[in-house]
C-alpha cells in the first residue's frame, strides 16, 4: 500500500533491524496550491473593484487633474495583494477555518491606510483623502467578502469529500477515535484521519474503523505509505519534548505539516501566552474572566442589541403570536421556569410550539432521553406551526425579553431545568458562572442533534474561553444555523 512518491531517498531501520526507505515528496496537496491561487485573485478583484467604485464615486470622470489617482487605482490591487501577502494571509494553515484569516485581511487594511497617511505626511504629497478614506476600507470590505465566499464554497466541497487533509493520527487509541469521529462529524475542519500511529500497535488493529499503521517510530513510514500530508500528535506522556523534537527533525525533509494538541485541549486564544524562562518555552493559562469591565461591556451590549432588535422585530414578533393563538387555542406565549446565572431562577419566554397543557403529557412519552436532556424526534404534541418555528428558531425570540432584563445573555450556555441542575456535578456546574445565552456554541454546532456530552463541553469551552469577538462570530454563524434548520426539534 505504498503511495506514489518522488524525489529523495532517505533510509531507516525499523525495530526488527531491517533497513526501510522511504521517499522524500511534497507534501502539500494540489488543492492547496489551487486554493490559494483563487485567494490571490479574489484579492485582486476585491481590490479593482474597490479602487474603481472610489474613484468614481470621488472623481467622477477623467480629468488631467486625476490621472495620478488613475493610475494609484490601476496599481492598487497589486499593492493590496503584496500587502496581505507580507500579512501572511495566504498561508496554508490559514484555509478553511477560524478568524484569524479575516484578521490579517484586517490588519492589512489598517496597515495600507496608516502606511499612506503617514507616506504622504513625510513626503508632504497633496492626496485627496475623500479617495484613500472611501478606497482602503472599500478594499478591505470587498476582500473580505470575496474570501468569506470562497470559503463557503471550499466547505461544500469538504462536506462531499473533497479538499481534505490526508492525516495520520498520533496517540493512545481512545484519544484517536475521539479526533476520528469529532472530524467525521465536524467535516469543514478539512481533516481526514487515513491511518494511526499507536503507542503499542497490535497487527491489523483498527481504531474507529481507521488502520493502525504502526506504532510512534512508525510515522514516517506512515505518512508515506498513506500520502499524508499531516500528522496530528494527541497529548500522551510518552510523546515528550525530545520525542516530539525529533518526529519534527524527521518529518521536516518531507514538508509534512506538524499540529500537536495540547493537554489543555479546550483552553485557547488570549487566555494562553508562551512566557520562556529559563531557557523553558513555559505555556501560562490566565484564570477566565467572569467578572469586572468586560462583563461589563458584555452585559451593555447584549441590552443593547436585544432593546434593537426587539423594535426591529416588533411587527415580526406580533404576526407570530396572531398565528399562534388562531392556530391553537391557549396563550401566545410559554413560560417556564429555568436556572440562570449563579443558580438563579427565571422565567424564561418563548413562543407556545405544543398544544395547550401539553407539558403535563411529558411523563408519559418515551423520550430519546440523552444523559439529562429529555428530546422527543417527531414529537406529537408539537403544532404544525411549532415544527416550523422550533426549525428555524423562531419560538426563542422572546428570550430577547429576557436579555434586555438580564436574566439571559445574547450568548452562553444552554439555559437548564431546574431538575437537569439537581443532578449536575461540580464540573457540569461551572456552566453556571455566566448568563445562559439566547445562542451558543451548541446552537451553531448541531443542536439537538448533539449528545449530552458533546453539549456539556461545547458549553464548558464557551465559559472557559469567553470573549467579545467570540460572541460576535457565533452570532454571526447563527443566522446561517436557523436558516438551514437542521438538527432542531
Amino acid at each position: 500500500m505504498r503511495g506514489e512518491a518522488r524525489g529523495e531517498e532517505l533510509m531507516t531501520v525499523d525495530r526488527s533491524g531491517h533497513v526501510v526507505s522511504w521517499r522524500v515528496s511534497p507534501r502539500t496537496p494540489a488543492w492547496v496550491h489551487s486554493y490559494r491561487l483563487r485567494a490571490v485573485v479574489a484579492d485582486l478583484c476585491g481590490a479593482g473593484i474597490g479602487a474603481a467604485i472610489a474613484f468614481s464615486v470621488r472623481f467622477g470622470g477623467l480629468t488631467p487633474y486625476v490621472l495620478p489617482y488613475l493610475l494609484v487605482s490601476l496599481a492598487l490591487p497589486v499593492v493590496w495583494t503584496c500587502s496581505v501577502a507580507l500579512h501572511r494571509a495566504y498561508e496554508p494553515r490559514m484555509i478553511g477555518i477560524g478568524s484569524e484569516e479575516f484578521r490579517r485581511v484586517v490588519q492589512s487594511g489598517v496597515a495600507l491606510t496608516a502606511g499612506t497617511a503617514i507616506g504622504s505626511y513625510v513626503t508632504k504629497t497633496d492626496v485627496a483623502r475623500g479617495y484613500v478614506v472611501l478606497a482602503l476600507p472599500l478594499v478591505t470590505l470587498l476582500t473580505l467578502v470575496f474570501r468569506y465566499a470562497l470559503r463557503r464554497s471550499l466547505h461544500r466541497r469538504r462536506a462531499s469529500g473533497q479538499c481534505m487533509r490526508r492525516v495520520i493520527a498520533v496517540g493512545h487509541a481512545a484519544s484517536i477515535a475521539e479526533l476520528v469521529e469529532f472530524f467525521r462529524r465536524e467535516r469543514h475542519h478539512g481533516m481526514d484521519v487515513v491511518a494511526a500511529c499507536l503507542l503499542r500497535a497490535a497487527s491489523g488493529e483498527r481504531v474507529a474503523q481507521v488502520p493502525v499503521a504502526g506504532d510512534l517510530s512508525d510515522v514516517p513510514i506512515a505518512v508515506d505509505q498513506y500520502n499524508a500530508d499531516t500528522v496530528a500528535v494527541l497529548a500522551c506522556p510518552e510523546m515528550d519534548g525530545q520525542a516530539l523534537r525529533r518526529l519534527a527533525w524527521r518529518l521536516e525533509r518531507t514538508r509534512t505539516e506538524l499540529v500537536v494538541a495540547p493537554a489543555l485541549m479546550d483552553v485557547a486564544g488570549p487566555r494562553t501566552m508562551i512566557r520562556p524562562a529559563a531557557g523553558l518555552p513555559l505555556l501560562h493559562v490566565e484564570h477566565p474572566e467572569l467578572t469586572g469591565a468586560r462583563q461589563l461591556v458584555k452585559n451593555v451590549f447584549d441590552r443593547l442589541v436585544a432593546a434593537g432588535l426587539l423594535v426591529l422585530l416588533a411587527p415580526l414578533l406580533a404576526g407570530l403570536a396572531v398565528a399562534v393563538r388562531v392556530t391553537s387555542p391557549g396563550p401566545a406565549l410559554f413560560r417556564q421556569i429555568r436556572v440562570g446565572r449563579d443558580g438563579r431562577l427565571f422565567t424564561i419566554l418563548k413562543f407556545r410550539t405544543m398544544r395547550h397543557g401539553s407539558e403535563q403529557q411529558k411523563i408519559t412519552l418515551v423520550s430519546d432521553r440523552d444523559g439529562l436532556l429529555f428530546k422527543i424526534r417527531n414529537d406529537p404534541r408539537v403544532t404544525p406551526l411549532g415544527t416550523l418555528m422550533r426549525r428555524h428558531s423562531l419560538d426563542e425570540l422572546p428570550q430577547l425579553i429576557n436579555v434586555v432584563l438580564g436574566h439571559m445573555s445574547l450568548v452562553g450556555p444552554r439555559p437548564p431545568l431546574p431538575e437537569e441542575v439537581a443532578r449536575y456535578g461540580d464540573d457540569v456546574r461551572r456552566r453556571l458562572l455566566v448568563r445562559p445565552g439566547l445562542t451558543g456554541l451548541w446552537q451553531v454546532s448541531g443542536r439537538s442533534d448533539l449528545s449530552w456530552e458533546e453539549s456539556v463541553r461545547l458549553d464548558l469551552r464557551y465559559v472557559e474561553n469567553w470573549s467579545l469577538t467570540l460572541d460576535l462570530q457565533i452570532l454571526w454563524k447563527t443566522w446561517s444555523a436557523v436558516a438551514r434548520g437542521q438538527g432542531a426539534y
